[in-house]
């Protein structure tokens, strides 16, 4: 099995979505040991913004001339890494009610027509199925269904919605949501639940 492990947040080690992406990657580790886990920081290694030209080559073999350009290798490679990945474990801390664009960027590099959707007759059709996401998401207020904030959330909704239209419905959410509620005195048990769910696995 081959396990792609993506971290978006810039915050390190005091990151609460990578500790539960981490926790999740342990868990697969676990239950298979043979697993191939290929790794991702999008806040160490960013993906530059899509630009017309490294719009022009997603999808497609490098030629020589351009294959010595890191950003197109880069972009390149995040796509194949998709592609080949059995399960994509992302760490996904909110900011400012949605996504970081480091992660956004690399969402424009796997969305791409012709590899992992396209449109038929009868509108757009995944090409991604079969594989398996997990979200780790982190974020300090309440936004889950029924809260006061809930239409305010465009992290978990968006990101959802992009897997859903590649082909992927195998997706598991796990929450650290309200860690900065009460002043973050409940910091710690919600870390410690979430790391739980990803650990049941």
């Amino acid at each position: 099995m081959k396990l792609l492990h993506i971290d978006s947040s810039i915050l390190g080690d005091s990151s609460a979505s990578r500790q539960v992406s981490a926790a999740a990657v342990a868990q697969f580790r676990k239950k298979d040991p043979s697993v191939e886990v290929i790794s991702l920081d999008l806040a160490s290694d960013p993906l530059p913004h899509l630009d017309v030209e490294a719009l022009s080559w997603l999808g497609k073999e490098l030629t020589p001339d351009v294959s010595a350009r890191p950003e197109l290798v880069a972009s390149a490679k995040a796509l194949n890494d998709f592609k080949a990945a059995d399960v994509v474990v992302i760490g996904v801390p909110m900011y400012n009610l949605s996504i970081p664009s480091q992660l956004k960027s690399w969402i424009d590099r796997i969305m791409v027509a012709g590899q992992t959707f396209r449109y038929g007759a009868g509108g757009i059709e995944g090409l991604a199925k079969g594989k398996a996401v997990v979200l780790a998401v982190a974020r300090g207020g309440l936004y889950g269904e029924g809260s006061p904030a809930a239409s305010f959330e465009h992290q978990l909704s968006y990101l959802k919605s992009v897997f859903t239209m590649i082909g992927i419905t195998d997706i598991t959410v796990i929450e650290a949501e309200g860690l900065a509620t009460n002043g973050g005195a409940d910091r710690a048990r919600i870390l410690s639940d979430a790391e739980q769910k990803a650990s049941a696995l």
